[in-house]
C-alpha cells in the first residue's frame, strides 16, 4: 500500500491504532467495541474508516440526545414545580375554607375592624363624661368617673371575640366576586 490509501480499499487499524486516530485511549476503544459503537472486522482489528464515521455518529448522536436530555430534565423541573406549587395553593385554599388559615387582607380588615371599635369606644368618653364630671365638685370623684368610663371601654374591648364566620363570610364574598365575569366589574 502506498501513502495514500483508496478511499475503497479497508484499512484495519489495531485497538491502539484506532485510539490514535480518535485521540482516546486503548481502553476507550476496547469499550465502545463492546457495548457496540465501533465493530471489530477481525478479533482486535478495526476498520480505520467504518470506525471513524461510527466514533463521529456516536459523539455527535449523543451530543444532540444530551442536550435533548438537559431540554426534557428542565421541562420535567418546571413541570414538577408547577405541580408543587399548585398543590401547595389547593393546600393553602382548602385551609382557609375550612378557618384554619386566613388572607392577609382578611386579617387587616379584621383587624381595621377592632381599631375602629377601640377608636369608637374612646372617642365617645369626653361626650358620656362631659356633664358628669362637669357636675362633679371632687377630683376624685371625676378621677372614678373616668377610670370607670376606660374599664368600660376596655371591658368591651376585653369581650371582642375573634369570629370565625366573619372570615368565612369574607371568603365567600371574595370568591363570588372572583366568579363574576370580568364585564360586571
Amino acid at each position: 500500500m502506498g501513502d495514500v490509501f483508496e478511499p475503497n480499499e479497508e484499512v484495519i487499524v489495531n485497538t491502539k491504532g484506532m485510539a490514535l486516530v480518535l485521540g482516546v485511549t486503548a481502553r476507550r476503544v476496547q469499550q465502545m467495541v463492546q457495548d457496540g459503537t465501533l465493530k471489530t472486522v477481525t478479533k482486535g482489528k478495526i476498520g480505520l474508516i467504518d470506525g471513524v464515521q461510527r466514533y463521529i455518529t456516536f459523539i455527535t448522536g449523543n451530543q444532540l440526545s444530551e442536550d435533548e436530555v438537559r431540554v426534557e430534565k428542565a421541562r420535567k423541573e418546571a413541570e414538577m414545580k408547577l405541580k408543587t406549587a399548585k398543590a401547595e395553593i389547593a393546600t393553602l385554599e382548602a385551609s382557609e375554607l375550612k378557618g384554619k388559615m386566613h388572607r392577609s387582607e382578611d386579617v387587616e380588615a379584621m383587624t381595621q375592624d377592632l381599631c375602629a371599635f377601640i377608636r369608637e369606644g374612646l372617642l365617645s368618653l369626653p361626650g358620656r363624661l362631659a356633664v358628669d364630671v362637669s357636675l362633679s365638685d371632687a377630683p376624685e370623684e371625676c378621677s372614678v368617673l373616668i377610670r370607670d368610663a376606660v374599664y368600660a371601654v376596655l371591658e368591651g374591648l376585653a369581650d371582642y371575640e375573634y369570629d370565625p364566620a366573619k372570615y368565612e363570610e369574607r371568603v365567600r364574598n371574595r370568591e363570588s366576586m372572583d366568579e363574576r365575569p370580568d364585564d360586571e366589574e
